[in-house]
């Protein structure tokens, strides 16, 4: 795949200043285009650093990220990465910077010298996009974390990236809140194409990512789809994370002797699983 396609971070090593040892640590990841990729790791593995490093707000000790084709460490490319792949935060209120929800979708626009009528257009559509065309003139401050975020989101998607890197972006939302976010980012991975790097702590939100990346002490300790990576139940406790609760239930009933298969994700597939032994 050509690099003009895809991200790549080729052995990234980051170390922030008088720190005893690498916040990322020799990391090597391609992020094929289209691609929905989820990025777990316990606190202090070095996730949030690898998210800035793809989005050029951190920039690698040694090693090169590409994005789209570009190295993060040219200065000249710096607006266009961020362009192509763009971030969103953990606390929506970060980004939030206008008093009208119209005009924070345009602030990034206004700042690239879009044209009018195109400016209108993309608002238009980004707000779409996510479900808030309604709330266009509202007071952001009024909004719901979920909503705010959402905004967030359509001022991201109004600058027409290729990619959108999620940092931890439902963590400061409430269950509704976050299934909302996760539907619009997972609508817009499959009906636009756009890829989409998702860092989270919440097991069930990569359920359905093409592929799981897990990372501990900076660096890559599993790769592999969902089923794949879930079903080392084990392996993901030795690393201090926890696996889907219908993935740990199956592992416990596999311990009393129950003989479920190892990669059950859902509530669904544990009734279907029940039901077979029931009904063989």
């Amino acid at each position: 795949m050509s690099d003009d396609n895809r991200i790549l971070a080729e052995d990234v090593t980051y170390a922030y200043e008088e720190a005893d040892k690498n916040a990322v640590n020799h990391l090597s990841l391609e992020i094929r285009e289209g691609e929905f990729v989820a990025v777990l790791g316990h606190n202090g593995s070095g996730k949030s650093t690898f998210a800035k490093l793809l989005n050029a707000l951190y920039l690698p000790s040694s090693g090169r990220v590409l994005v789209y084709g570009m190295d993060t460490a040219d200065d000249e490319q710096l607006w266009n990465i961020r362009q192509k792949a763009g971030m969103i935060f953990q606390n929506p209120d970060n980004q939030i910077v206008a008093t009208v929800v119209r005009e924070d979708v345009a602030f990034g626009l206004e700042n690239l010298g879009v044209e009018h009528d195109e400016m209108v257009r993309r608002i238009d559509e980004a707000l779409e996009s996510v479900h808030m065309t309604k709330y266009a003139e509202k007071e952001p401050h009024m909004l719901s974390g979920g909503q705010k975020q959402r905004i967030a989101i359509a001022g991201v998607l109004a600058m027409e990236p290729s990619c959108l890197i999620a940092d931890e972006a439902t963590a400061m939302l409430d269950p509704k809140g976050r299934k909302k976010v996760l539907d619009t980012v997972r609508r817009l991975n499959k009906e636009k194409g756009i890829t989409v790097v998702w860092i989270t702590h919440y097991m069930e939100e990569v359920t359905e990512a093409d592929r799981v990346v897990v990372v501990s002490d900076g660096e890559t300790a599993m790769i592999g789809t969902p089923r794949e990576v879930f079903s080392k139940v084990e392996k993901m406790r030795e690393l201090h994370l926890d696996v889907p609760r219908m993935t740990a239930l199956a592992q416990d009933l596999r311990e009393d002797g129950l003989p479920l298969r190892d990669d059950i994700l859902t509530v669904e597939e544990m009734a279907e699983e029940v039901a077979r032994l029931l009904c063989p």
